[in-house]
């Protein structure tokens, strides 16, 4: 099977020839880690065997700059049978190739520099070592069935990093000169500060945002840094089996229940995840939201609800139409949207990319840019 050609390709795709990705990415033979896999078809997932496809159908999915989901809740489409469908929320997956060099490049990591990275498919952590070798890897995930299937991959593209099931948001197993998450965290771990040297830089994005996080540790033990400006988007940090679900009641409220307060918006229709600014700063400011949409026809409906019980439901028949809102609970999240949209309707931009970054020693994280400032 000629991968090679694929990964070159890939390659090609991603980084200039003359990039240190570059090799990386052309002899990491990604199908090693993502044998099978979950596509996503209209809400549902159903597994999917690259060894029963036609080679070449495998092989342009698997070397394609796109995210392979792996894990759906607790079953990794390793222990489904192919065709399998299946309901709930992704929960591992191999993230896009091109995403996993950008965060790297984030992390300005040097030939002697020695890293902290997460496991998932361990395909991030094949990168890394055919960059830097292995003994300057380090690899961790909170799963141990992962870490056991990452750790025979790696070992069958000749990659042995050191490799340990850790919570990534408890104590590290070392010290790094860089740390690069690839799952999202809120705030940062004051013990990431811990295991960094001095002068050591952390990688990461904030959980529920598309905010890539940079920050270089500070002699008083905190960080600074900035988010950048390219946006990014991994699964939050989970500590079992699968995500909880703390809204999902609030959900069968917010489609059933009579609102305490009907309006109508003076902008389009917007389902949150679409825009990344918009969706970020409203997470910062009001963390724990959760979005769904749904069209019927013409008509489009979208759905804010969080733990607390609050809830909003907007519908619009068309593009350009008014949407009616719904909002009941403890707080008006729609409200909560349409002051960030105002934000963005009279400034012409958000804060939120590019903002400083102050981290202190115990993890305090404070985002500013002019008069803005949240802290996590």
């Amino acid at each position: 099977m000629d991968w090679e050609a694929y990964a070159r390709r890939l390659a090609a795709e991603v980084v200039r020839p003359e990039s240190r990705w570059h090799g990386p990415l052309a002899g990491v033979p990604r199908h090693v880690f993502v044998p099978r896999w979950w596509e996503n078809t209209g809400g549902r997932w159903k597994a999917k065997d690259g060894r029963s496809l036609p080679a070449d159908e495998w092989l342009r999915t698997v070397y394609s700059d796109r995210t392979l989901v792996t894990r759906v809740g607790p079953l990794h489409a390793d222990a489904a049978p192919a065709g399998a469908v299946v309901t709930g929320r992704p929960t591992s997956s191999s993230p896009l190739p091109g995403l996993i060099v950008q965060m790297y490049r984030h992390a300005m990591i040097a030939d002697d520099s020695e890293v902290l990275v997460t496991t998932g498919t361990g395909y991030g952590t094949a990168l890394a070592c055919r960059r830097l070798g292995d003994k300057q890897v380090t690899s961790i995930d909170v799963d141990p069935d992962l870490v056991e299937r990452a750790a025979d991959r790696l070992a069958m593209t000749d990659c042995r990093p050191e490799l340990a099931v850790c919570d990534i948001t408890g104590d590290l197993p070392g010290r790094y000169d860089r740390i690069v998450s690839t799952v999202s965290v809120r705030p940062v771990p004051a013990s990431w500060l811990a295991a960094l040297r001095p002068g050591g830089r952390l990688v990461t994005t904030i959980a529920g945002t598309g905010l890539i996080l940079t920050a270089d540790k500070t002699e008083d033990g905190g960080a600074v840094g900035r988010i950048a400006r390219d946006p990014a988007g991994f699964m939050r940090t989970r500590h079992g089996d699968d995500y909880e679900a703390p809204a999902e009641e609030v959900w069968e409220t917010a489609q059933l229940a009579d609102a305490d307060q009907v309006s109508t918006s003076r902008y389009p229709l917007l389902y949150v995840p679409d825009s990344w600014d918009v969706m970020s700063m409203l997470e910062l400011e009001v963390p724990g939201i959760e979005h769904r949409v749904q069209q019927d026809g013409d008509e489009r409906t979208v759905w804010m609800v969080h733990a607390d019980g609050s809830w909003a439901r907007a519908t619009a028949a068309g593009f350009l139409d008014a949407p009616t809102v719904y909002q009941g609970g403890p707080r008006r999240l729609w409200d909560a949207l349409e002051r960030i949209r105002n934000r963005l309707n009279r400034e012409g931009g958000l804060p939120v990319y590019g903002a400083r970054v102050r981290i202190s020693p115990d993890g305090e994280t404070t985002l500013s840019r002019g008069g803005w400032s949240v802290t996590l």
